[in-house]
C-alpha cells in the first residue's frame, strides 16, 4: 500500500481508478494545525489496521509515515512529504504523486474533529469533469493505469475559490476517518 493513497485517501483509486491531479502543489507558506501532528489509526475496508504518523519535515513541510499492522512491518512502511493550506473554512493538503500517475500533485481536504478524528476528503472526479465541461475550471481528462482521471491546469487561486464556495461543498467525498492514538 502506498502512503500517498493513505495520506491523501485516494480511495477512488481502489474503487474506480480515477484521480483528480494538479500541475502545481500547494506552496509551503503555511503551518499545519498542531493537532494534525502525531499518530493516527484506522481499519480499512479489508479489515487491515492502518497507521499514519505525521510529523514536521522542515519549515512548513510535513511527512507522513504509513504502515500496516505494526511499525515492525518494514515491507509496508512508506514515507511521503506534503504541504498544507487553510482557505475559507477548509484545510487542504498537497502531496506529489509517483511518475506512473503523472508526477503531478493531489490535493485533498482534511478536518480535525472535536472527537480526536482526522477526516480526509477526496475530490469527486465526475463532478470535477462536469466543471471542466462547463468551463468553471481548466484542465483535461487523462488516462491513468486504473482509469481516466482529471489534470487541472487552473491556477490554485481559482481552484481554491471554487473549492471554498459553500455551493460546491458536494465536490468533497469522505474517504478516510482516522482516530488519534494514545488519547
Amino acid at each position: 500500500m502506498k502512503a500517498w493513497r493513505v495520506l491523501v485517501a485516494l480511495s477512488c483509486l481502489w474503487l474506480s481508478g480515477c484521480l483528480v491531479t494538479f500541475k502545481e502543489p500547494i506552496p509551503a507558506n503555511e503551518s499545519a494545525p498542531i493537532p494534525l501532528l502525531g499518530e493516527w489509526s484506522r481499519t480499512n475496508e479489508w479489515g487491515e489496521l492502518l497507521f499514519l504518523d505525521i510529523s514536521r519535515a522542515g519549515s512548513n513541510l510535513y511527512k507522513a509515515r504509513t504502515y500496516v499492522g505494526s511499525p515492525d512491518n518494514l515491507d509496508s512502511q512508506e514515507e511521503y512529504g506534503f504541504t498544507v493550506a487553510h482557505h475559507g473554512r477548509r484545510w487542504y493538503l498537497s502531496a506529489g504523486l509517483p511518475k506512473k500517475l503523472g508526477a503531478n500533485f493531489a490535493i485533498a481536504g482534511f478536518e480535525l474533529t472535536t472527537g480526536n478524528e482526522l477526516v480526509i476528503y477526496n475530490l469527486d472526479v465526475d463532478r470535477i469533469q462536469q466543471e471542466l465541461e462547463l468551463g468553471v475550471l481548466r484542465g483535461k481528462v487523462v488516462a491513468m493505469p486504473e482509469g481516466d482521471g482529471v489534470l487541472i491546469s487552473s491556477p490554485l487561486e481559482t481552484v481554491f475559490a471554487y473549492l471554498d464556495d459553500p455551493a460546491n461543498s458536494d465536490v468533497f467525498i469522505e474517504v478516510a476517518r482516522y482516530q488519534r492514538i494514545g488519547q
